[in-house]
């Protein structure tokens, strides 16, 4: 039980940090741009617990984690959540659209900075023990968290942020019709993350993620200057 613990833990925490800094760094993306709304309404902050969303941030992911750490293989393979959005005031921007892009954008950067931040201060030792492991396990988590947050919300649907992203590239008339998904997103979102595959046998944003995250890992291990011959990337 006291491993569990431990485990649910090390897994827990990351993905606290990674949510709350994640949203951080659209609050303080939208503030460079001239947009106060965040820090006016008390959002600007590092505090995890101005950020929760009760089933985003706790209920599922809680669920998703100790359901993985409880079944076999007891491993965590699949994570997924939301947070509090921190408040935009798009208006406030030159050029709302743009604004509001380059504001979403911040999330998943930060997430990828995060990420790299870990793996450059991995323990490297092929048999860790003792703290060195447990270091080792909380800094693959906190990657693998990151990853997964970052990777995940440049999925092209609003609210998420690579929707938003798309709603400030496309042409006026397209982005405004894409921008009213955002009345449904989080409908089409959890309908395609575990509605569809169930009903379907198939997982594609699962068989994506499981394709680009050994990619993912490999490529921020190499721009952390550790040797990467013979890595496959496969460390969760």
């Amino acid at each position: 039980m006291s491993r569990y613990l431990l485990d649910l833990a090390l897994a827990a925490i990351p993905i606290i940090l990674a949510i709350t800094l994640h949203e951080a760094a659209h609050g303080y993306a939208a503030l460079a741009l001239g947009d106060t709304t965040a820090r006016d309404a008390g959002r600007l902050s590092l505090n995890p617990i101005k950020h929760i969303d009760r089933v985003g941030t706790i209920i599922l992911p809680g669920f998703l984690l100790i359901g993985q750490l409880l079944m076999p293989p007891h491993k965590i393979h699949f994570m997924f959540g939301w947070a509090k959005p921190v408040p935009v005031g798009a208006w406030r921007f030159k050029n709302p659209r743009r604004g509001m892009a380059i504001v979403a954008t911040a999330g998943p950067l930060m997430n990828f900075f995060l990420a790299w931040l870990a793996a450059l201060v991995m323990p490297m030792a092929d048999d860790p023990t003792g703290i060195q492991a447990i270091a080792q396990q909380f800094l693959l988590y906190f990657m693998l968290s990151n990853l997964v947050l970052g990777l995940f919300n440049l999925l092209p649907i609003p609210p998420l942020d690579g929707g938003r992203i798309a709603v400030g590239l496309l042409p006026l008339n397209l982005a405004n019709a894409w921008a009213r998904l955002e009345r449904a997103g989080i409908l089409v979102v959890l309908l395609v993350v575990f509605i569809l595959p169930q009903l379907i046998g198939v997982d594609p944003v699962g068989q994506a993620l499981g394709t680009v995250l050994p990619w993912a890992f490999r490529t921020l291990f190499w721009l952390a200057g550790h040797n990467v011959d013979g890595f496959d990337g496969n460390v969760i």
